[in-house]
């Protein structure tokens, strides 16, 4: 059975959908079924996943207003080797049907948990805020990846962040749980980053991977050809640290 692990950070700009596309190519070069479920109207992973978001027939936007079914949002991503349910500009509008509905915080949990036995993970990229489509993504997931980079205003977000995640345990998913925090964009030449991961690691402890990604030209260069970097550039120093994260996961959720 397939676990469900959303990617979020409401602070944008912190390799979010950079994370969920790369991890989930990772996770597929050891074999493993992924789904990656594409929840941020700017459809970065969907462009990312070699999926042209301006001709999607079917996304996740009309899967949560019931206009199409699992099997029509479903795409195969070539490049990555996983599916995809892609995501536009088209989800502003779903997120507005789900504000206005009942049952709204648990409709994307009822469409995942129809795919658990078909996949081994399940990859939510969330959008870069604490909407309702982060809440549907919460409330759908096994746990949270967080990616963040080791600067001081990152800290006070993922705050934020994790008072969030204690809300919805506390009132619609209680088995939620922070799967881990991944350093990304680092850079050892910068004496601000070592002195913020140094606080990160005393703070969280276990949930620090030990993993940390590194600032790559070719983690940058890749989605511009509509590619993950473990296919644009597998030996790079960024395509490297995804395929250890990848494992470093697999142990964690075992």
């Amino acid at each position: 059975m397939a676990k469900v692990l959303s990617v979020a950070n409401q602070k944008g700009g912190v390799g979010k959908t950079t994370t969920a596309v790369n991890l989930s190519a990772a996770l597929s070069t050891v074999n493993k079924r992924v789904l990656l479920v594409d929840i941020d109207p700017q459809g970065n992973a969907t462009m990312g996943c070699g999926i042209d978001k301006y001709t999607l027939e079917h996304s996740i936007c009309e899967l949560l207003l019931d206009e199409c079914t699992l099997e029509q949002a479903i795409i195969a991503s070539e490049d990555a080797l996983i599916d995809l349910i892609g995501a536009n500009t088209d989800l502003i509008a779903a997120e507005v049907a789900l504000l206005k509905g009942n049952g709204s915080k648990t409709k994307l949990k009822s469409l995942v948990d129809q795919q658990r036995d078909n996949y081994d993970y399940i990859i939510i990229d969330c959008p870069p805020s604490l909407n309702m489509l982060t809440i549907n993504a919460f409330t759908a997931s096994d746990g949270i990846v967080i990616p963040m980079q080791c600067e001081y205003y990152a800290l006070e977000g993922l705050s934020s962040l994790i008072e969030t995640i204690t809300k919805i345990q506390a009132t619609s998913n209680p088995n939620l749980e922070i799967c881990g925090i991944i350093r990304t964009m680092y850079d050892t030449r910068n004496n601000l980053s070592n002195e913020v991961s140094v606080q990160l690691s005393q703070h969280f402890t276990h949930k620090v991977f030990k993993t940390i990604i590194p600032r790559n030209v070719k983690l940058a260069e890749a989605p511009s050809f509509g590619v993950s970097a473990i296919n644009y550039a597998r030996s790079s120093k960024g395509a490297i640290a995804y395929v250890a994260l990848a494992s470093e996961i697999i142990r964690r959720t075992q």
